[in-house]
Formats: structure tokens, sequence, C-alpha cells
């Protein structure tokens, strides 16, 4: 069944003009809020629904411009016979490279056969669907596809209002998964008669003073009603039409009572038994109404793991569950600046492939700070927590993913992979192991910034360089309530060729003594590497310490936090 083989968007809501070639397979689109991600499922729906016409508001012209049509069109692709033929549509039959992804405006040998469908609403707000073609324009040509064909391409769209699918309505995917149809007619008819006859004869009891009244108000009138008004049911309001026939369960109880997830569920499930006959799906926030187990079970009934593409599905998603179930070549990444929006597709190199299985979160932000690993990420939330505990706005509300890169030697595959997607990104590491100059470098010159500690340092040397003496003191206490005193006082006497001891730190913190401190809690029981020790640390020590840190260290984390809320240092 038909596939889109081309989107094109023009001045619609948010999108001055955006264009993109989907998957025949999941296109699920990924980004922050508010970037056009619904409004690109909104075009498709619009565009290709079976409907008769559709409300429109200025609200919808990209920056409330009417002067700017809107203009949506898809080309479609895989077209049935009817949809090929020449009477009907051949002045608008046209063709496509699926190799470069380039149209032509006349089919040609070794091109697939498309159909482009346009949706134009001007000023006057009332749309129009025709068929387009450039050849078809140049002669002034104009029609639309006919109605029996917008029927076989209407997409199904699973969302707020998806019960319908639950009944044999007109569009619903139960019309679509055969073509049995039920002929209920004579026993509707005489179920209603009987309804109305049952009614009238309650109601002559519970109605019968304002009947009397009616019948002689209406005979000193002289209209002829007859001496017997009757309350019945009005014979138009009992009517039976095809959505009056649903699906029950065993204990005769309607369908459209499951919860929201399970209604999507089934609903995809069905839609892919019918996908021969239609074979586009559309899902706003597939995740709704669903757990996680059920997130994995529906992106499976959408054929997220099939090679064959059994459905074209066009998605949006904020969960981290479904990115990590979804392949870099179905997640498009949608970027809004104040000039335009972008789509780009992910991709599925190793670096974004892990990335999306380690940091998935990452991926749903605005902004992205890879750190080189469990510590870096735990000290930047706990100062974070602290800072809001104090009346600063949260990174994370400033819309701040983290990503733990698991090491030095991972920082710029992961990095780099964010900026080619448009994502704002920074990196905070170490420098106590050099990374590779050129890799850095390139990364700066693509926009990207870099955090680091002072020159051969590791995040530990430098927290035991730059906090006061009371939270040296802090610090060695938690090391030996991680620890054990045997083993912190072994670390601090390796460290220092056995010049200090745990005893030590109850005097002066010389500068040596807080060399050796820094080595020591590196050692390989490291005393601080998580993300819930430094997290701790940074919201219970450090961030309080903060303004008695020494001015180098205190620069670099209000950088880290100034880039994070998008205010320049």
């Amino acid at each position: 069944m038909s596939r889109i083989r081309i989107v094109d968007i023009k001045n619609f809501r948010a999108i001055k003009d955006l264009r993109f070639i989907p998957t025949p397979g999941i296109n699920c689109f990924i980004g922050p809020g508010d970037s056009g991600k619904s409004s690109i499922i909104d075009a498709i729906d619009l565009c290709l629904g079976a409907r008769r016409t559709a409300q429109f508001c200025d609200t919808d012209f990209h920056k409330l411009n009417v002067d700017q049509p809107i203009e949506i069109c898809l080309t479609l692709g895989e077209l049935d016979d009817s949809l090929k033929n020449i009477d009907h549509y051949g002045q608008y039959l046209r063709g496509y490279d699926k190799t470069s992804g380039e149209l032509k405006d006349e089919p040609e040998s070794g091109l697939e056969t498309v159909l482009t469908l346009k949706l134009e609403v001007g000023s006057d707000l009332e749309p129009a669907w025709l068929l387009y073609s450039e050849r078809a324009a140049a002669q002034g040509l104009v029609r639309g596809i006919q109605w029996a064909d917008r029927v076989k391409l209407a997409p199904t769209r699973i969302g707020a209002l998806a019960q319908h699918n639950l009944g044999w309505q007109r569009g619903s995917v139960l019309n679509r998964i055969s073509d049995e149809r039920a002929d209920a007619s004579a026993t509707l008819a005489k179920a209603a008669r009987e309804a109305r006859a049952a009614f009238g004869d309650k109601a002559a009891t519970q109605l019968g003073d304002a009947l009397k009244v009616v019948g002689v108000t209406a005979k000193e009138l002289g209209i002829p009603i007859g001496d017997n008004v009757k309350a019945l049911l009005d014979a138009h309001s009992v009517s039976f039409v095809g959505g009056t026939i649903s699906l029950h369960d065993a204990g005769g109880v309607p369908l459209r009572g499951l919860g929201v997830g399970s209604t999507r569920l089934l609903i995809a499930g069905l839609q892919r038994k019918a996908a021969d006959k239609s074979s586009i799906i559309l899902v706003d926030e597939l995740e709704h109404g669903l757990e996680p187990h059920r997130i994995i079970r529906l992106l499976g009934s959408l054929g997220a793991r099939d090679s064959s593409n059994p459905l074209q599905v066009f998605a949006t998603t904020h969960s981290p569950v479904a990115l990590r179930e979804i392949n870099g070549d179905q997640l498009i990444v949608v970027r809004r600046t104040d000039t335009a929006i972008t789509v780009s597709y992910a991709g599925t190199t190793d670096a974004i492939q892990g990335t999306i299985r380690t940091s998935p979160e990452a991926f749903l932000a605005g902004s992205v700070l890879v750190c080189e690993g469990a510590s870096e990420v735990g000290i930047v939330r706990g100062i974070d927590q602290y800072r809001c505990m104090n009346g600063e706005v949260s990174i994370f509300a400033s819309g701040v993913g983290l990503v733990d890169a698991g090491g030095e030697k991972n920082i710029y595959s992961r990095a780099p992979a964010f900026t080619a997607l448009g994502y704002r990104c920074a990196v905070l590491r170490d420098d106590d192991v050099q990374v590779a100059e050129a890799a850095e470098n390139t990364f700066t010159a693509a926009g990207g910034s870099v955090f680091k500690w002072k020159p051969g340092q590791a995040l530990e040397q430098a927290i035991f360089e730059a906090v006061s003496e009371a939270s040296v003191r802090q610090l060695v206490a938690l090391a030996v309530e991680y620890l054990d005193e045997v083993i912190v006082n072994a670390h601090i006497r390796q460290a220092s060729q056995n010049k200090f001891e745990l005893s030590s730190c109850s005097g002066d913190i010389s500068t040596e003594l807080r060399e050796c401190l820094g080595r020591a809690s590196k050692f390989k029981a490291s005393w601080f590497k998580s993300i819930a020790k430094m997290e701790h640390i940074g919201r219970e020590i450090i961030g309080p310490d903060i303004g008695n840190c020494s001015p180098e260290f205190r620069e670099e984390i209000l950088k880290i936090f100034s880039w994070a809320s998008h205010v320049q240092p």
C-alpha cells in the first residue's frame, strides 16, 4: 500500500519551509518541546486524511502571516493500480528516484511512479486538496483525487480520540481488516420502533399533565393534532449508524472503556493486520498511557524491529524507553532556531547508537553536556541541586541533558555526534590524561565548548586543591564512611610514601597534603567515583563552600552553569 516518499511543508505554524525524505518504516521525531514535532504529524494528517473540510485559523499560519498560504505537499509511492490510472491521473503522475531522492515531473523508466497531493490554505481559511505536477500547473489544470482513493490513502491516527477505531465507523481500522460488513438495518430499525413505543406508554403517565395542556392549547388555536397527543422518542434521534456496531469484550462491556494504553496497543495491532489496505499510521506521544514494557510491545506492533517495514509510521516521543528500542536510522532529530526548523536522522554510527543505549535522555534535551565519567555527572548534579535549593534555576529546567562518556577515550566520539545533529554541546573532562588535541579542536570549531580542570588534574585532585580546610576534613571523613579507616589511612601513606597518614588531616592542611589526598582518592578503590557519591559532595560540601574555593576552580564551575543557562560568563 502507498508510502510517503517526500514531505514538503511551508508556512504552517512554526514551520516556514521544511522538506525531508522519510523512511518507509519507522520515523520517530525527537527533540525539545515546542520544536515542531507535533506540527509535522498534524501536517501529514491534514493533507492525507479523508476529510472534506478542516478548521483553520490565523494561528496556523507561520508567524500569523496569512498573506503566505499554507502549503503541505506529500509525494506518494507504492501506488495502487487505481492511483496510476492514466485517464484519471495521467497529467499528475511523476517519477521518483529512490536512490537519490530526486523527483522528476514525468514518470520515466527505472523510476517509481508517484503522485503529489497538495493541501493549500489561503487567507480565506478554506482548504483545498489538489493533485500537483509542474506540467499540470503550467497548463492551468486543477483537479483533486477521487474520494474513494482519498479513503484508501487516509492514515490511521492513534491519539486521544482513537477510540472511534473500535467501532465500524467510516474510516475506522475495523473496516480495513476485512471486506465484511454487518447488515443490521432491519434489526436496528425494529429495535428503534420498539423503543419508541415502549417509551410512549410510560410517558403517557409521566408527562400526562403537560400533554393535556398541549392538547387543549392546540385545539384552542385550531391546530389539527388530534385528541390524544403522545410523547414518543423522536424518530430522527433514534437512529443507528455504522458506529453503533462496536467491539465488546466477552462480558459484553464495550472496548471503548479500555484504558488509553490498551486502546493504542490494540489499534496498532489491528492496523498492522490491515497494512495491505492502509499502511500509514500517525502516533503523537507514542508512550502516552503505556508502561515501559508496553511501550516496547507497541513499537514491536508498529514494526520497529522488522526489516520488511509492514507500516510506515510517523511518531513523536519523549520516552527514553522508546529511544532504546529504536535504531538511529529511525530517529529524526527536530531542531528549531529563530529562523528555521530542521530535521536530521540520528544515524547508526557506533557513537550515536552507543549513546542512545546509555544516555537516551540526552537526545530529548536541547543542550548536552558530555561528561568524562560518572564522577563529573555526579558533581554537576550535586552542585545543581544545591543551587536550586538556594533559588537558582536548574540546568535541567534550562533543557540540559548529561551524558556519561565512560572515559576520556569516548569523549570525542560522542560529543561531535551531538553537534552534528544540531545540539548545543559541551564537554566536561579531567586533564590528567591528555585527549587527542586535533579532535578537541575540531569539536570547538564546530561550536562545542570545553570545560576542564587545571593542567594535569583529575576532578578529585581539583577538589582537594580548591576547597577550604574544613571541606577537606569533611571529604576525608566521608571517605572513611564509604570505605574504612584502615583503607583510607593506607591510601594516604602510599600516596605520600609514608610522609602523611589519616591523623595528619586533623592538623594544618598544607598544599602538599592536599596533593597527597588528591592522589590517594584516585587509587583503584576510589573514594568517590560514582554518581551518587559525587552528587552528595557537590550538594553538601562544594555547593555550600563554593565562595571559599580557589578562584580558578570556582570560575570553572560558574562557567559550566553559565553555559547551561545560555548566559555567557
